[in-house]
């Protein structure tokens, strides 16, 4: 238990008041933060919460988007915005700010290559604020729309261009554990793992981002992806991320309760 995080977005109907007090009443330590939630009680007064009931932010999701594109298809300037969640993320004592990157704008060779360049561009701003940007690679059908990441191997060739304190890579299992090579990738990425996400993966898949469910529900072995990660040397918080319409309309403290047995019985 002392490393189970609760992603917020699994408990998607609680105000980020009613997480970081559910998270304290029910012994759980950390939480992973949205900044819409964050938004919606602004950064002193969650920074306040999280004092108060004294719980840690295992990471704040999200920066990114680099390339100009966004799943809502409207134009945006990630590195200005990347910029405000850097400062955010240290305002809330967040040591790793959640990078999706971005789709496909012209080709893949072009739009990798802003994501390069935009990395590069931000990661001493954030190493100078205490934070570690972390690039999440997303399932390759994530791709076009969200994220021209697609692999562990590709989020650490960006992330050895820097210093490890300033840029690292976040495994999430949903959307690697296909990987025939992610074993090998999670290894080469030691002393770089910035989080470790987990969830399963609904069968049939039919939905490439509400596809997800509790671990022990889905065909992940959460066990042998969480020693990949140990032996890489990754010890921080582990965080239950699960986007599923069903849980979100459920209550926060029924799907907490949930999340902390499927922790206990499929993850620990």
């Amino acid at each position: 238990m002392d490393r189970l995080s609760l992603n917020q977005i699994t408990t998607k109907a609680w105000s980020l008041p009613e997480a970081v007090a559910g998270c304290a009443e029910a012994g759980v330590r950390w939480i992973g933060l949205w900044r819409d939630k964050v938004a919606e009680t602004g950064v002193a007064e969650t920074a306040r919460l999280l004092k108060e009931y004294d719980v840690g932010v295992s990471s704040l999701c999200r920066g990114g988007f680099f390339t100009g594109i966004t799943p809502e298809g409207s134009p945006v300037d990630g590195v200005a915005q990347t910029r405000e969640a850097i400062d955010e993320a240290a305002a809330l004592g967040a040591d790793v700010l959640v990078l999706v990157v971005g789709g496909v704008n012209g080709d893949l060779t072009s739009s990798r290559q802003r994501v390069a360049d935009a990395v590069g561009e931000l990661a001493p701003y954030a190493g100078e604020r205490g934070v570690r940007l972390g690039l999440e690679p997303l399932h390759p059908m994530q791709c076009a729309e969200r994220s021209v990441l697609s692999t562990v191997d590709q989020a650490l060739a960006v992330a050895l261009e820097h210093p490890a304190e300033q840029v690292g890579v976040i495994v999430d299992e949903f959307h690697v554990w296909w990987d025939p090579r992610i074993e090998e990738s999670i290894a080469a990425s030691a002393g770089r793992i910035a989080g470790f996400h987990v969830c399963d993966q609904k069968v049939p898949l039919t939905d490439t981002l509400l596809g997800r469910a509790l671990p022990g529900d889905g065909p992940i072995d959460h066990r042998r992806l969480k020693a990949c990660v140990e032996a890489a040397g990754y010890t921080g918080p582990i965080e239950v991320e699960v986007f599923d319409a069903d849980l979100w309309r459920r209550p926060g403290g029924e799907v907490l309760a949930e999340t902390i047995v499927a922790y206990r019985d499929h993850v620990a």
